[in-house]
């Protein structure tokens, strides 16, 4: 006869467990606590028009943080979202309202824009040599000037097909909508093509992943040619909430999209990410400030918030690999 035992955890055992789930989920934990926190201080946080509100700027940030997942998963950094976003949506305002295009085109011109640019990016970066770094510092500097020159430096209204962007439908915005769309296209990119499996391994050495027979140089521009379309969309969501594209739209806003995707649990040394991770760094960041402003904080102390919610952050992930490596 024999007798059955069941293994109690050790200490040790549950430690690990702890540390592991802290590991690959923090950033989701952190949000629930932020959340719990600010329910207990303010009512006004869990009503309904606030969450719609934390929704709809969540939108923006989150769709210019997709692609700027797909860089630091391969490697590299996209310092241009915010000046293509703006270049982008003030193409397809001004074809629209100057060119006299139609809505619908100047709408998916608007999209191709972000993905000239974000080419033009990767070409540099690619088969120019630059670091990714340098080649997205100067297209932000050219994508502003180039949203400036087109805008003589004053609004443009948008075209009704842009403007639905910023509507809703029922009681449902449809930048919210636009988000989950958007954040499905961008896990299945990531998580089941080809593409997506060798930004990875791009990221993760890509000298190997060349050996093995990746053609990195294209990975490389198509990822940022990704970056720039998702870049584009979301400055058309910015615009459709405005009714008009201002010449200063998405400032600060490359930013953001960077720190969501290293919230999130992404590496800024390249080879780890997820689109889910992404999503809640957006919600970090949009929760905080929105709680800040509810509690009536001054916006130059949110910065600091963020900047140090950033540094955190950046040094959980130097932790993280320290301890992967050990």
């Amino acid at each position: 006869m024999t007798t059955a035992t069941t293994s109690t955890p050790t200490p040790a055992t549950v430690s690990t467990r702890v540390t592991r789930f802290l590991a690959n989920n923090g950033a989701l934990v952190g949000l629930v606590v932020l959340c719990v926190a600010l329910f207990i201080a303010t009512p006004d946080f869990l009503t309904g028009p606030n969450l719609l509100n934390i929704g709809i700027q969540v939108s923006t940030v989150a769709v210019l943080a997709f692609g700027m997942t797909f860089v630091i998963v391969a490697g590299g950094i996209d310092l241009s979202v915010g000046s293509v976003a703006a270049l982008s949506s003030m193409a397809s305002a001004w074809l629209y309202a100057d060119a006299g295009l139609p809505g619908w085109l100047t709408l998916l011109l608007g999209l191709v824009t972000g993905a000239v640019t974000g080419t033009v990016s990767g070409l540099a970066s690619a088969y120019g040599k630059l670091p990714s770094f340098i080649a997205t510092l100067a297209m932000l500097s050219v994508a502003r000037g180039l949203t400036l020159v087109i805008s003589d430096g004053v609004p443009i209204p948008t075209s009704p097909e842009v403007s639905f962007l910023g509507s809703s439908i029922g009681p449902v915005p449809v930048p919210i909508l636009v988000l989950v769309v958007a954040a499905l296209i961008a896990s299945f990119i990531l998580n089941r093509t080809v593409i997506g499996r060798s930004m990875y391994a791009v990221g993760g050495n890509a000298e190997a992943a060349r050996l093995s027979g990746l053609p990195v140089k294209r990975i490389v521009v198509t990822v940022f040619a990704l970056s720039g379309t998702f870049a584009a969309l979301g400055g058309l969501l910015l615009a459709g909430r405005l009714d008009s594209v201002q010449p200063q739209l998405g400032v600060g806003y490359e930013l953001d999209a960077i720190a969501a995707v290293v919230i999130g649990g992404a590496s800024l040394a390249g080879g780890v990410g997820r689109i889910s991770g992404t999503v809640i760094g957006a919600l970090v960041l949009v929760v905080i400030r929105n709680g800040l402003n509810l509690l009536d904080v001054s916006s130059f102390w949110q910065q600091v918030v963020i900047g140090v919610v950033i540094a955190l952050a950046v040094g959980f992930d130097v932790i993280r690999r320290k301890t992967r490596n050990a």
